[in-house]
């Protein structure tokens, strides 16, 4: 399949006419069992230093499919987009009520949804406040029957001299889920999160379903940490459509709040309402 380069982004008309030279076979994905398909490759540039190199992200929009399930089937040569598909399984090291485990991912296929997250490293400043927020939540995470997992590049002995060292004294005292050792950095590199050059992990937290099937991912650059609510919100709405499959969420969603009909008619009822 013939590949073509982007225009830059500052030049909109260019990158007009770039995209609708495009044909079918030209684009990186096609979707599947869609009545009407929208594929654009976009990319964009995050905090980042002139001289780190520049990422590209496609994205993919698709329209209803049968059963009005929103659902795009990601057709391709290339790597697979993550989201939609099954998570990369993974077996490793890990601390756990301060003794050495083993985790395996596929061990809670059937069984649990899993929030698994990656951080750059121990004993660092933004990390810990991630860390400690996810431990202290872990009983409403547990409700909602699901498993956290933290993952760095760190050693297993590193963690566990980490969660021996009092919160006070910048440690993560004894959290409530594992933190998993990925010394190798294969875990990181196979969820696209691995700075290659720096050999840390961006921050990307990953949503996992019962099914193993990623469902929701966001990556945040070294200095920005993330939010627990948002993703326990986000943890909710999905849980939600797995369970009410004709429905679907609109922006800000949370239990209790009304849902959306995925229908040009029966979508007028929300509409109407707020």
């Amino acid at each position: 399949m013939a590949s073509a380069s982007l225009p830059a982004v500052s030049n909109p008309r260019a990158f007009s006419r770039f995209t609708s030279s495009l044909s079918a076979n030209s684009l990186p994905f096609a979707i599947g069992s869609v009545s009407q398909t929208v594929a654009l490759s976009w990319y964009f540039q995050g905090l980042r230093r002139r001289s780190e190199p520049f990422y590209s992200s496609p994205l993919i929009w698709a329209s209803r499919v049968p059963r009005r399930s929103f659902v795009a089937n990601a057709i391709s040569e290339e790597k697979l987009p993550l989201v939609g598909n099954p998570a990369p399984d993974f077996e490793a090291d890990a601390v756990f009520d301060q003794e050495f485990v083993q985790v395996k991912l596929s061990d809670y296929i059937g069984k649990k949804h899993v929030i698994l997250f990656f951080y750059p490293l121990n004993f660092t400043f933004v990390c810990p406040t991630e860390i400690t927020a996810f431990s202290d939540r872990h009983p409403e995470f547990e409700k909602l029957n699901t498993e956290i997992l933290g993952v760095s590049v760190d050693s297993k002995f590193s963690h566990l001299a980490w969660i021996q060292t009092d919160r006070k004294a910048g440690g993560i005292g004894n959290i409530k889920y594992p933190l998993i050792s990925d010394v190798t950095k294969s875990v990181s590199r196979s969820y696209g999160v691995l700075i290659p050059d720096q050999g840390i992990a961006l921050r990307g937290l990953f949503i996992i379903d019962k099914e193993g099937v990623i469902q929701h991912s966001t990556i945040n650059n070294l200095a920005i940490g993330r939010s627990v609510d948002e993703t326990m919100r986000t943890l909710q709405a999905l849980q939600y459509v797995q369970e009410n499959p004709e429905e679907v969420c609109p922006a800000g969603w949370k239990p209790g709040e009304k849902s959306m009909k995925p229908d040009p008619k029966l979508s007028k009822e929300y509409f109407a309402a707020i």
